[in-house]
């Protein structure tokens, strides 16, 4: 049974934290180094519904994508939602270990897995890590199809493949046109227009898209100017989640290889935090 110190740097030597963004907040959060590790839940988001989990489950490691405190706090306090998860943590002798942009350009992360969900095959990062000689690591992927689709295939595609929300697949464009090659990023992707345009994609497949940023996108192919870009807007957690199967069989591997005979653990509990949706009458579908 490994301590939680050597599960770490193997952690780290997946997604190191030098490769996080500036102002992110990875690595470990809670945990003694010379505990012992034998079961670890892989979740997106450290909320108190997954602690709870990682608790009933037995868990010695909670690894999430999301950070706990990305701003960070002046309190850990109970009377907190952030502090009980903490305390709930320590009381349980549960380690919290975050991977978050450092898993979104690592090779393969959470951009790579996005695509394996939905049978994409990656051709190369949308934006690449400079750093990477190689030309594999960076965000979001460029992406192509087996075989084309329709914008209405694909959408239907991802809403049968990605984890079930509220929000489902929202789509802007023609939903007759064909798609031959996507560009994907898991979260939040509307920062990427440039980049997807640069591509020369025929959609974009992401979350969080906002009116302005998706209206310009939209606008760009109004006048043949460029190709017409049709959008695809998932939920946030939705397409992140399937980063956690991913990182968990990397994690299977490396226990596998070291004989330390881990049980690894996926949470399927859906952390979104949209729970209804309700559409307008009359509205286009």
């Amino acid at each position: 049974m490994p301590r939680l110190s050597e599960v770490i740097a193997a952690l780290e030597n997946l997604w190191p934290a030098e490769r996080a963004e500036s102002w992110d907040a990875v690595g470990t959060v809670v945990g003694e180094p010379g505990g012992h590790v034998e079961r670890v839940l892989f979740a997106v988001d450290p909320v108190q519904e997954i602690v709870d989990e990682a608790v009933k489950l037995g868990a010695d490691l909670l690894v999430t994508h999301h950070p706990l405190y990305l701003r960070g706090t002046t309190t850990v306090a109970a009377s907190t939602f952030k502090g009980r998860v903490v305390h709930t943590l320590i009381k349980h002798d549960i380690a919290l270990h975050v991977a978050h942009t450092n898993a979104d350009t690592a090779d393969p992360g959470v951009s790579d897995a996005l695509a394996g969900a939905l049978d994409l095959r990656v051709v190369r990062p949308l934006v690449p890590d400079p750093g990477d000689p190689a030309g594999r690591r960076g965000l979001g992927r460029v992406c192509e199809l087996d075989h084309p689709l329709t914008v209405r295939e694909l959408a239907a595609r991802a809403a049968e493949r990605l984890p079930a929300t509220a929000q489902g697949i929202r789509v802007a464009g023609d939903p007759d046109a064909t798609v031959r090659t996507v560009a994907v990023s898991g979260g939040s992707g509307d920062s990427l227009f440039d980049h997807v345009r640069a591509a020369g994609v025929d959609a974009f497949l992401t979350a969080d898209l906002r009116h302005h940023p998706a209206s310009e996108a939209r606008a760009h192919g109004a006048h043949g100017a460029h190709r017409p870009l049709a959008l695809l807007d998932a939920a946030h957690w939705a397409t992140e989640w399937p980063w956690c199967e991913l990182a968990a069989a990397q994690l299977d591997e490396i226990s596998d290889r070291h004989g330390w005979g881990l049980r690894v653990h996926v949470s399927k509990t859906v952390t979104d935090p949209w729970t209804s949706q309700f559409p307008s009458p009359g509205a286009p579908n």
